[in-house]
């Protein structure tokens, strides 16, 4: 691996790194930003993602040998100075390690269900529009073992840049596929033997007294409102207890508590 030195911030060879925070909101055409030395190398070791090329603060080149090393030949590192590289993302780049990764095909729900093993947990995500929220959930996912994360039309990319740093690279990590209309993916859960249980801070059944199964899936839904009714009442309803006065969590927070309960249960 040879780093190409980039003086220009308007070199072709860095296009897709420039205004990271803007092109963010509209996309880049099948590709994502990789932020940091950790989600880099999350990334490099993922198997489902691609590395395209990588851009490198110049101090920060000694540092990353061992990273590095795990390139295919073919993808470029790219290395410039402060400077530039803050003039080619926009913004001021701290961390100084940035990747462009390839998306690829996207799983379809029904494969990535297929895939799953016998015992498994899995997260429903409905309406989770922040992208802190997405990359918290992400990242307690993968800390509690969970095999899959499936998300409606309606939550934001796990890829945008934010939640992949936000998940430290868990984003790249655990298996997730975007599902269409709820009720139908609810019944195909169902076929596969799925116990299904919905986070409400009104759920029916306290936490601590849900009964285990072999494959559970546990449904998430947006801050404020909540799950849709129509899920709520098709299925059993979990709450977690907490002090008098006080009935609820951030939803990231709330996945780590129901993702501990029932991760202690396989281990």
């Amino acid at each position: 691996m040879e780093p190409i030195r980039i003086d220009d911030p308007d070199d072709g060879r860095v296009a897709a790194y420039r205004d990271i925070r803007e092109r963010d909101l509209v996309g880049r055409q099948g590709r994502f930003v990789a932020e940091g030395k950790v989600v880099l190398d999350v990334l490099l070791g993922s198997g489902r993602f691609e590395p395209e090329s990588v851009l490198i603060l110049e101090n920060r080149l000694d540092g990353l040998g061992e990273v590095l090393r795990k390139l295919p030949a073919h993808v470029p590192v790219y290395v410039a100075s402060r400077t530039v590289m803050d003039r080619i993302a926009g913004f001021p780049m701290h961390r100084g390690v940035l990747a462009i990764g390839l998306k690829g095909q996207a799983p379809a729900p029904q494969d990535l269900l297929a895939a799953l093993p016998v015992r498994a947990l899995v997260l429903v995500l409905v309406g989770i529009a922040n992208h802190d929220n997405i990359g918290s959930i992400f990242r307690n996912a993968a800390a509690f073992g969970a095999d899959a994360v499936f998300i409606d039309a309606t939550c934001c990319d796990p890829l945008y840049r934010k939640a992949i740093r936000v998940s430290v690279g868990a984003a790249l990590k655990v298996p997730f596929a975007a599902f269409g209309e709820a009720g139908h993916f609810t019944e195909a859960l169902e076929r596969q033997g799925f116990v299904q249980y919905a986070l409400s801070p009104r759920g029916r059944i306290d936490l601590r007294r849900a009964p285990h199964a072999e494959r559970v899936a546990l449904y998430l839904g947006t801050e404020g409102e909540g799950l849709p009714e129509a899920l709520l009442s098709r299925l059993d309803s979990l709450r977690i207890g907490m002090a008098e006065g006080f009935d609820s969590l951030n939803v990231a927070a709330a996945s780590a508590v129901a993702l501990h309960h029932f991760h202690a249960a396989r281990v």
